[in-house]
């Protein structure tokens, strides 16, 4: 066999023949358009901080780049990997992601910014732990979940065992702390068990529960009041330049940008006005500079790639490939929660959080692990379409 066919084979990405059409692969085509647009407008939104802090205003477009070509050798590597692969290692993948958490709180290892410790400084970049946790908990849960079907839909074991795990993982974060990593693990869990057909009436009792540790958070950690607060109003005189101000400075943002936005690179929120501009809130420099317009463009983007994840896992159910089924639907949760989130805090529908958007946010960790995830749904898309089937088992 050729090289050409080898490559072929163990990455279900075909060359077409001379005069064939070409069969173009959504997740990649959707990826790529939000790599493209998030480099633009990432170096747009950086260039004044960057000179500022490091006298070169290209600073963060080089490691964003370099961090790109990782993500690309990523997805490449994880292309060749069968799904077989990542369901026999869920457990030690689980068993990892709480290494991960616990290693970040370990003083001298986890790195401290703006109060939280959430990365393990590699050199290159910051890890952040949680961004690899949550996939290889999906991975966990799909695992679980296709071999104790019947347990989750008809018994309370069955139902309580993976919030255990979930659980778990939920506390660690909560000492970094990250709030929105635990947001984004917990609905994704309720979402997944829900989607392997628990009973409703069990959703309720552990949603009240929930909702009694929110309110001790809140209790037990003052600024999270307080940040409440200045979500529901943050134009009050003591909110417009304490715990509103980023939320005002992006409305504001998006206000300038109207339909069609100020222009490419002629953002002046981006002018120490509004913080963490290249990050958490490059969305809206998008609304600033490319107006409703391209704010319209990013979240359609961003929907079909979650509903053709969506769509996947129907398909891999009704073949009754569970694994591959409850992966992709975990997957497409996994970017709809994260992009959903960092959305609502740029608009104002929801408190302050430090989300990243995938794609788009500067940060080496978040780009790298949105590559593997595409690279993940992409695996999963061929070994469907080529009826590869993981006997439930096998161990």
């Amino acid at each position: 066999m050729s090289a050409t066919g080898t490559f072929q084979l163990r990455t279900g990405l075909r060359f077409p023949a001379v005069g064939e059409a070409q069969n173009i692969n959504i997740f990649l085509l959707v990826a790529s358009l939000l790599l493209i647009i998030g480099m633009l407008l990432m170096a747009s939104a950086s260039v004044e901080i960057a000179n500022s802090q490091y006298g070169d205003p290209f600073f963060h477009v080089k490691r964003q780049a370099i961090f790109a070509v990782l993500g690309v050798l990523v997805l490449l590597t994880t292309l060749h990997i069968p799904l077989r692969i990542w369901r026999d290692a869920s457990w030690f993948l689980l068993m990892g992601s709480y290494a991960l958490l616990l290693l970040v709180l370990v003083p001298g290892i986890g790195h401290e910014v703006n109060g939280s410790l959430r990365w393990i400084d590699l050199g290159l970049f910051n890890l952040q732990p949680s961004e690899l946790a949550k996939v290889f908990m999906v991975i966990y849960m799909a695992a679980f979940l296709e071999r104790h079907l019947d347990e989750v839909r008809e018994d309370w074991s069955g139902f309580v065992k993976p919030l255990i795990v979930i659980g778990a993982a939920v506390a660690l974060l909560h000492f970094e702390p990250d709030h929105g990593a635990m947001v984004i693990l917990m609905l994704t869990a309720f979402a997944l068990i829900f989607l392997a057909g628990a009973k409703l009436y069990r959703f309720f009792l552990i949603l009240l529960l929930c909702v009694g540790a929110v309110t001790s958070l809140a209790i037990m950690k003052p600024y999270v009041i307080v940040r409440f607060s200045s979500f529901l109003n943050p134009w009050a005189d003591e909110n417009v330049y304490g715990g509103g101000y980023q939320l005002t400075q992006a409305l504001i943002a998006f206000g300038r940008g109207e339909w069609f936005g100020v222009g490419l690179g002629n953002s002046i929120q981006k002018l120490y006005f509004l913080p963490e501009a290249h990050t958490d809130f490059v969305l809206a420099i998008v609304g600033e500079e490319l107006g409703l317009v391209g704010v319209t463009i990013v979240v359609l983007l961003f929907t079909i790639l979650i509903l053709k994840a969506f769509t996947l896992g129907n398909t891999a159910q009704r073949m009754g490939n569970m694994f591959a089924a409850f992966f992709a639907y975990g997957l497409g949760l996994l970017f709809a929660g994260q992009t959903l989130i960092n959305i609502g805090v740029n608009i104002g529908l929801l408190p302050t959080k430090g989300l990243t958007l995938p794609f788009l946010s500067y940060g080496g960790a978040s780009l790298i692990v949105s590559c593997f995830m595409v690279a993940l749904l992409v695996r999963i898309q061929y070994e469907i379409e080529h009826g590869m089937q993981i006997d439930a088992r096998e161990v």
